[in-house]
C-alpha cells in the first residue's frame, strides 16, 4: 500500500459512506480501488477525488449512470466540474434557506392560528424539483414540450413573478371560499379565468376546455389536491367549480 492510500474502511469513514456503497461504486468503476497483496481494496488520492466527485453529483441529485457517463468521458474537466458544481450548491442553498422561512412562517402561523398568504408560503421551491413527476403524467404532449420550450429562458425572477402571480390569484380564491361566495359567483368565475390566463402566458396555450380537463385533475390526482388544499382545505374542488361555472356559462 503507498503511503498515501487509505484502506476501504478508513475511506468509509472518512466519505460518510457504507462499505458496501464503496464496493459498489468500484463494481461501477466510477471509484476505482487498487488491490494490494493481499488483496484488499486500497484508495489513492485520484480514487478520493473521483469519490468525491461522486457525492457532490449525488448531493445535488444525479443519477449514478449519469455521474458515470460525465465523469467517464475522455473530455472530464475536474476544475470546471467543481466551478460548476458550487454554482449549483450555491442555488440549492438558497432553496434551503427559503424553504426554511417558508416552514418558519408555517410554525409561526400554526401557532399563532393566522393563515399566512399564499404568496408567501412556497420560497424556494424549485419547479424542476417536480419535473420526473409531471413528465410522467404529460411528457408526450404538446403543451408539456411548449411549457418546457417557455420556462428554460425563464430567470429567477421570472419565477418569483410568476409565483407572485399564481399566490395572489389562489389566495384570492381562498378569501372568497373562506367567505363563503359560491365558486359560480362572478367574482371566483373571474379568478379561475385569471387562473386559466396566467397558465396561459406563463406555460402554454390553455383554452377553457383544457382549463376545465385541469380542474378535474386538481380534484382527481391527491399530489394536485393536497397543493391546493394546503393553502385551504377544499380550494381544489372550489377552484374545479368555479372554472366549470365559467364554462358552463361562456
Amino acid at each position: 500500500m503507498g503511503a498515501m492510500d487509505y484502506t476501504v474502511g478508513e475511506v468509509a469513514a472518512l466519505a460518510g459512506v457504507t462499505v458496501r456503497t464503496l464496493h459498489h461504486y468500484d463494481e461501477l468503476r466510477l471509484v476505482t480501488a487498487r488491490r494490494s497483496a493481499n488483496g484488499h481494496r486500497t484508495y489513492d488520492q485520484a480514487a478520493l477525488e473521483a469519490l468525491q466527485q461522486v457525492l457532490f453529483f449525488r448531493t445535488l441529485g444525479f443519477q449514478l449512470g449519469d455521474i458515470g457517463r460525465i465523469i467517464t468521458d475522455p473530455g472530464f474537466d475536474r476544475a470546471a466540474a467543481l466551478e460548476r458544481q458550487r454554482e449549483l450548491m450555491i442555488g440549492k442553498l438558497a432553496r434551503t434557506r427559503g424553504i426554511v422561512t417558508a416552514i418558519e412562517a408555517a410554525i409561526e402561523s400554526a401557532g399563532e392560528g393566522v393563515p399566512v398568504k399564499a404568496q408567501d408560503m412556497f420560497g424556494g421551491f424549485d419547479p424542476s424539483d417536480y419535473e420526473d413527476e409531471v413528465k410522467e403524467r404529460w411528457g408526450t404532449t404538446d403543451a408539456y414540450r411548449e411549457a418546457g420550450r417557455r420556462t428554460k429562458g425563464y430567470s429567477k425572477a421570472d419565477w418569483a413573478d410568476l409565483q407572485q402571480e399564481s399566490g395572489a390569484i389562489l389566495e384570492s380564491l381562498a378569501d372568497l371560499m373562506r367567505a363563503g361566495t359560491p365558486p359560480g359567483a362572478a367574482t371566483a368565475i373571474d379568478l379561475a379565468e385569471a387562473h386559466r390566463l396566467h397558465i396561459d402566458r406563463w406555460f402554454y396555450p390553455c383554452s377553457p376546455q383544457m382549463h376545465l380537463a385541469l380542474g378535474e385533475s386538481y380534484v382527481a390526482d391527491p399530489r394536485f389536491t393536497a397543493f391546493y388544499d394546503k393553502i385551504e382545505p377544499g380550494l381544489a374542488s372550489y377552484l374545479r367549480d368555479a372554472i366549470v361555472a365559467g364554462v358552463a356559462g361562456g
